[in-house]
């Protein structure tokens, strides 16, 4: 079995890193439900527990086609990084009061975002989903 270029490596410990953490805010948010919504209301608590799930199982989605190889895992990446990344924001703006590290979030959000463009337009990366999709025949 070939192994991923170092790239891929590093993107699916990223997808997986994502999924852990949300694994933990759904964890923390059902198991503090009542001081949750004791300080910051039943809506924010509700919120926090769906959209950790969602982001559980499309973590899960995701880390499963690039260790598929799917052809297609590309361009889900690209959705779930574009839609992680606008729900952050949202959440950040909407929900958080007050808004620390601003900046840092902004270069964080940005590396991160440039990263997985890189990653997936690289031609290893194509190289790595052909050589699966049309191996030689001996």
């Amino acid at each position: 079995m070939n192994r991923p270029p170092f790239r891929v490596t590093l993107l699916l410990l990223l997808v997986l890193s994502l999924t852990a953490w949300n694994i933990l805010r759904l964890w923390t948010s059902l198991t503090w439900r009542p001081a949750l919504t004791e300080f910051a209301g039943a809506r924010i608590s509700a919120v926090i527990t769906i959209s950790a799930a969602v982001w559980i199982f499309v973590g899960i989605f995701v880390a499963w086609s690039i260790l598929q190889r799917k052809n297609w895992a590309a361009k889900i990446l690209v959705a779930a990084a574009s839609a992680y990344s606008i729900w952050y924001w949202v959440e950040r703006l909407v929900w958080q009061n007050p808004r620390p590290n601003g900046l840092f979030a902004v270069i964080v959000n940005l590396a991160l975002i440039l990263f997985i463009l890189f990653t997936i337009k690289s031609l290893s990366r194509e190289a790595y989903e052909r050589k699966i999709e049309h191996p030689a025949i001996e």
